[in-house]
């Protein structure tokens, strides 16, 4: 459980909303503690991980200063909480930036170990709903309406864990309600990045490859509907049956031509330089990046408004032809499910 929470009122500076900051840490009962914590925790439901940066040196990032100056003495907690509020209160840029509460916790690792993480949360919340509350007068009851937070999904959320100080810390983000502003949390608030692992670069191949077979393929080479669904199944299925990625062994088991592998290997390039990423040639395969991942690998075949073919198999199995009918895709089968 958390050892220290504080929460401050940050409205939107361009709106001319206040930002009010508390003077003392809450004191919480067992009971709310427990059910604040499965609240907040519950909000990262994947292993993508980030890490702060900074266009000149990390230092100057003040998200991780905060944090770091908390690691260094959890005594400052309070002082460094504020800093954080007045910092989030100064990102708000656009005018649809919503004005919430913002949580600051300290996680404290009770572990009997040398590896000990200990964690600092930043939470906000936004979203208001309404709720009924219903007590009894007399011999009946009265209800009163009022609004309040939703403990079913936070709206924005960062884990701080205490490693990989030099490159920018560990971090988990969730941001369910950008309204309208996708920049104000990750980037104008913490200045975050996805970090460099097995999680990314798995993530990342299968999205270039994607990118590939649905954009550049069909422009190089004569590839049906069929191929393109049929060379995506193989990928994904290279990716789950496989526990680490060579692009040589991918490229001979799935893409196969020769002409078509030199072409995917230009597109990477292509792809790594306007992204300004590096997609690594070997890298263990993250299995949650996969299933991720996976469900932007839709093989449809969209046949005017009146058909959709769903392919998840054999390629074989499928066929396409022409009569004076029109254009036609045999299916073969052996039984129905």
């Amino acid at each position: 459980m958390f050892s220290k929470i504080v929460v401050h009122k940050v409205g939107n500076k361009i709106n001319g909303d206040s930002l009010i900051l508390s003077q003392e840490e809450l004191k919480l009962d067992e009971g709310t503690v427990e059910m604040l914590e499965n609240y907040f925790l519950s909000s990262f439901k994947t292993e993508e991980t980030y890490h702060f940066y900074s266009d000149t040196y990390l230092v100057n990032n003040p998200i991780f200063s905060a944090a770091s100056e908390i690691f260094e003495d959890k005594d400052k907690f309070l002082w460094e909480s504020e800093n954080i509020a007045k910092h989030l209160y100064n990102a708000a840029e656009n005018p649809r930036v919503q004005s919430g509460e913002l949580f600051i916790v300290y996680f404290e690792d009770e572990r009997e170990s040398e590896e000990k993480i200990n964690k600092i949360g930043i939470f906000k919340t936004e979203k208001r709903e309404s709720f009924l509350k219903i007590f009894p007068q007399n011999e009946s009851f009265e209800i009163e309406k009022d609004q309040g937070i939703s403990l079913s999904k936070i709206d924005k959320a960062a884990l701080i864990m205490n490693s990989g100080k030099e490159t920018g810390y560990v971090l988990n983000v969730v941001d369910n309600n950008k309204n309208g502003d996708a920049y104000y949390w990750f980037e104008d608030f913490l200045k975050v990045k996805q970090r460099d692992d097995d999680y990314f670069h798995t993530q990342e191949a299968l999205l270039v490859y994607k990118d590939y077979v649905t954009k550049q393929l069909p422009q190089e080479f004569e590839v049906s509907k069929a191929d393109q669904a049929d060379f995506l199944n193989q990928s994904i299925n290279f990716f789950k049956d496989k526990q680490e990625f060579k692009l040589d062994e991918f490229a001979a088991e799935v893409l196969k031509d020769e002409h078509v592998i030199e072409s995917f290997v230009n597109y990477k390039t292509d792809y790594e330089q306007e992204m300004q990423i590096n997609i690594a040639e070997e890298f263990p395969i993250s299995e949650a990046a996969v299933k991720k991942t996976q469900r932007h690998f839709k093989s449809i075949i969209k046949l005017d408004k009146n058909f959709h073919i769903y392919i998840h198999g054999d390629r074989k199995m499928l066929e396409q032809g022409q009569d004076e009918k029109g254009k036609y895709y045999m299916l073969y089968f052996d039984k129905e499910v």
